[in-house]
């Protein structure tokens, strides 16, 4: 009971410490906004190819909860897509929203070395091979899609999803389950 609290109260100080900037970061932060979004088209034009059961989609909102704790990959699909629903309000500075697939071995290490590579890089160290998919970081309303490459999953391997805003991993995860 007291994990969550404690993730709300970091939660909370990060939103006040993003709220403290000067009038000249606003802007700045939305000239950052067009580049990652030039991304999702790519993403989810790939993700149009893809057949319905090779498809999910996950919301998350501002309470820091995912609606659901396990995404059911079918083994049969080449590539599976999942969708990221920001369902808040709040601006991505203040509660945004990621969604990251590793092994379950991996997700302290990603989400450590994210929160160092800050918001600009989605909280997401460049390159780190240990993803093996990822959405941009999104804001209340927006939306985005990871393609995921089947193969890379392996039977008798736990794999996870998360978020890898400061102190939402605690709480936004779940487990990736290959199925048959």
């Amino acid at each position: 009971m007291k994990t969550p609290y404690i993730s709300l109260m970091i939660a909370a100080a990060l939103s006040l410490s993003a709220c403290g900037g000067s009038k000249e970061e606003a802007p700045q932060a939305a000239e950052q906004t067009p580049p990652p979004a030039a991304v999702a088209p790519a993403a989810s034009s790939a993700a149009a190819n893809i057949p319905p059961e090779c498809t999910f989609t996950l919301s998350g909102g501002d309470d820091m909860k995912f609606d659901s704790n396990e995404i059911k990959v079918k083994s049969g699909c080449k590539e599976f897509a999942v969708t990221l629903k920001h369902s808040g309000k709040q601006p991505k500075q203040a509660m945004g929203h990621n969604l990251v697939i590793s092994k379950a071995a991996d997700k302290d290490g990603i989400t450590a070395d994210g929160t160092s590579s800050g918001a600009d890089n989605n909280y997401l160290k460049s390159n780190d091979e240990r993803v093996l998919a990822s959405t941009k970081l999104l804001g209340g309303g927006e939306e985005d899609t990871l393609v995921l490459n089947v193969s890379k999953l392996n039977k008798g391997e736990e794999y996870v999803f998360f978020c890898t805003f400061p102190g939402h991993a605690s709480m936004m995860n779940g487990k990736v389950v290959l199925a048959d």
